[in-house]
């Protein structure tokens, strides 16, 4: 067996082929609504995240389950075109995942996805070496069995786990008491802690789990976050919003990216809402992860929607 090289960051979880869809507005029931194109990208929350570390300079190892179509072709020549280390698993005579997404022309998509059983990882598809051989893990959580593994095999060595949590899955309670930086969608906290508020629900949830951080992102409010001490909160940025698909997943990854360099909190959250941003002036999941230095200048100079907190 080869050597398994040393990355920056290791991600299990989601990819997708996404079928993006730009309509005027989204269709009453009944209705008959022309569309402008339908334009099929790759997508998926792991593997967008992976993607644009890889293209910020770390370097990034991808594992994920995919069919035996065409599509898990585009993901392949896809990962290799960009240099990410990708150990896709196949299923046999099975469909990849894949999504219809609607986008209105307010930017705000609707998703439409299937995902077939037979695409789950399994523990057993996984090798230790994958998690070992790497600074950090990223997760979904959509497979939690097997991201529990990965996440257990990363917590003996020390290793962090952030996970991008957008759903409650069968068995992520066995999941949460081992991530370090829990960033989730809005309402998940809520649902972990019986607590609409997120004030109150945010250091409830860290202070459960024992996690390092606790989040929620916001959409064009931007994140919230508490550590165990305080609150930070950084508000998202102003800019032409053309689709806000992938915008989550660019913002795990901006995260990611300033928690390895070493960044205070505050500049890792900020660095993640003006990439996600970025992204959004785009088509697609990843229609434009942005450059490092375009990020910067947008942290330096661009405008910001009002605080929320």
């Amino acid at each position: 067996m080869s050597a398994i090289s040393k990355v920056d960051v290791v991600g299990v979880g989601l990819n997708a082929t996404d079928t993006l869809i730009p309509v005027q507005h989204f269709p009453a029931a009944g209705s008959k609504v022309e569309f402008r194109s339908a334009n099929v990208l790759p997508g998926g929350q792991v593997a967008t995240a992976m993607v644009a570390c890889q293209s910020w300079g770390l370097r990034t190892r991808y594992v994920g389950k995919v069919g035996d179509d065409l599509a898990a072709t585009l993901h392949r020549s896809e990962f290799a075109n960009l240099g990410v280390e990708a150990h896709l698993l196949t299923a046999p005579g099975c469909p990849s995942q894949q999504a219809f997404i609607l986008v209105d022309d307010a930017g705000e998509r609707t998703v439409l996805w299937k995902r077939d059983d037979r695409l789950a990882i399994q523990p057993t598809d996984l090798q230790r070496e994958w998690i070992l051989e790497a600074r950090a893990l990223h997760l979904d959580g959509h497979d939690t069995s097997a991201a529990t593994v990965a996440a257990t095999w990363a917590r003996e060595a020390g290793i962090p786990v952030i996970a991008d949590l957008d759903e409650l899955y069968p068995g992520v309670d066995s999941l949460l008491p081992l991530i370090d930086y829990l960033i989730t969608s809005r309402d998940i906290p809520a649902r972990l802690s019986g607590e609409s508020d997120l004030c109150k629900s945010l250091p409830l949830v860290r202070a459960r789990y024992n996690a390092r951080l606790a989040a929620a992102t916001l959409g064009h409010e931007g994140v919230l976050a508490y550590d165990g001490t305080q609150f930070h909160y950084a508000p998202a940025f102003r800019v032409q919003t053309t689709d806000t698909t992938g915008a989550g997943d660019i913002f795990h990854a901006g995260f990611i990216y300033g928690l390895l360099q070493g960044w205070p909190l505050p500049r890792q959250l900020e660095f993640a809402c003006a990439a996600a941003a970025l992204n959004c002036t785009g088509i697609g999941a990843r229609g434009h992860i942005a450059p490092v230095a375009e990020i910067e200048k947008l942290i330096a100079a661009g405008p910001r929607h009002p605080s929320a907190f």
